[in-house]
């Protein structure tokens, strides 16, 4: 199906769409299945070291565009990138506590993915397999979902002048279809991305919190978070370092951060108060109202057109009654002087005069049309 199609379906079809938005609200969580057994890839980050070969994996896979820098070049890690239309993951470097971090960035496939609920077009789709996949055929542009992700994951080819299309990371779908590693995982020298079902990766994480006391975060980012994810980040525990204190913080601040869980996460970019609310329960009410909007919009204008057309046809109507008469009442005098003529002049004369005065009126119509054109 193609955009037209897909906006003439809308139109005709949006009444319905409009009718069961209300029954998608009431869904909410429900809307997207849970799959326990669904692929993940946990990422721990206390084992990268930013070298960028999932950057370079991904980009090869994938078929995209070189980045300007090349990926040897690890300086980038120190801008905080985001991904885009045709940089699907990135590595950034952060501070946590003194200490450089490494953390991988790209769609988090959430379980219940904000994307496709604010999408009215549905592009968007939670497969079983866990990826979010998009299919741009029916995509109008709108980059609702670029609002909606609470991780500014999806790109926008603004450089497509005719077609652009959303583009993020996929769970490289092709290769998984082929029983391979998604490219980034395969590439990975030092394990730090790990693949599996996500009920088995959450059980490996929580092992190594277990089992590595103060290394890691006691905290599983992805497991709830948003309603929870198919990405999963595991942070390290970094004590703060004297070097940091003196960078600024004073050793009450120190103290508070350190004893703040959360604040690793924070440094490491990871928004830690999503809360396990799913987004798409947000996005329904705000977005809800756009299919109502696409199915009643044409009734509404087309409805005004039809009464300006309504008008138009009543006043031409009328226009043509008041010339009917008006053409009635001339022939009705022509006749009357006819006669006349003939009563005193015989009927040669009023054949003449008859045929004057028709002329006269058939010239007099063409000038009235004539005129009437040019106001046009």
């Amino acid at each position: 199906m193609n955009r037209r199609k897909f906006l003439t379906f809308m139109g005709s079809a949006g009444v319905l769409s409009a009718l069961s938005t209300a029954k998608v609200a009431e869904a909410g969580v429900h809307t997207f299945p849970y799959y326990a057994d669904s692929y993940a890839v946990l990422h721990d980050t206390t084992r990268c070291i930013g070298c960028r070969k999932c950057e370079e994996a991904c980009n090869i896979v994938n078929n995209l565009p070189k980045p300007q820098k090349p990926f040897s070049d690890l300086s980038v890690t120190g801008d905080k990138r985001r991904t885009t239309a045709y940089e699907w993951t990135v590595v950034n470097k952060y501070t946590v506590n003194g200490k450089d971090v490494f953390r991988k960035l790209q769609c988090f496939h959430c379980n219940d993915p904000a994307c496709a609920s604010a999408c009215f077009a549905k592009c968007f789709k939670k497969e079983p397999d866990g990826r979010v996949s998009y299919e741009g055929s029916q995509c109008v542009g709108c980059r609702y979902c670029m609002i909606a992700c609470p991780f500014y994951v999806p790109g926008f080819q603004y450089d497509e002048a005719f077609d652009p299309l959303v583009q993020k990371c996929t769970f490289c779908e092709h290769r998984l279809k082929e029983g391979k590693l998604p490219g980034c995982v395969e590439a990975c020298p030092m394990e730090a991305l790990t693949f599996g079902r996500r009920s088995d990766l959450l059980r490996i994480a929580r092992a190594r919190i277990a089992d590595n006391p103060g290394k890691y975060v006691n905290y599983v980012y992805g497991e709830s978070d948003a309603g929870g994810t198919a990405w999963m980040v595991l942070a390290p525990a970094v004590p703060l370092s004297s070097g940091a204190e003196d960078k600024g913080k004073s050793p009450l601040a120190a103290s508070d951060a350190a004893a703040d869980k959360g604040d690793e996460l924070k440094q490491l970019d990871l928004d830690a108060h999503l809360g396990n609310r799913p987004i798409g329960e947000l996005t329904y009410g705000a977005l809800g109202a756009v299919p109502m909007i696409v199915a009643f919009w044409p009734v509404l204008f087309g409805g005004a057109y039809a009464i300006s057309k309504r008008r138009e046809a009543m006043y031409k109507a009328e226009q043509e009654k008041h010339v009917r008469e008006a053409r009635d009442d001339v022939a009705a005098a022509v006749d009357a002087a006819v006669r006349k003529i003939e009563e005193t002049q015989g009927p040669g004369a009023a054949d003449t005069a008859r045929r004057a005065m028709t002329e006269a009126l058939r010239a007099r119509e063409a000038a009235c049309r004539q005129e009437h054109g040019e106001d046009k």
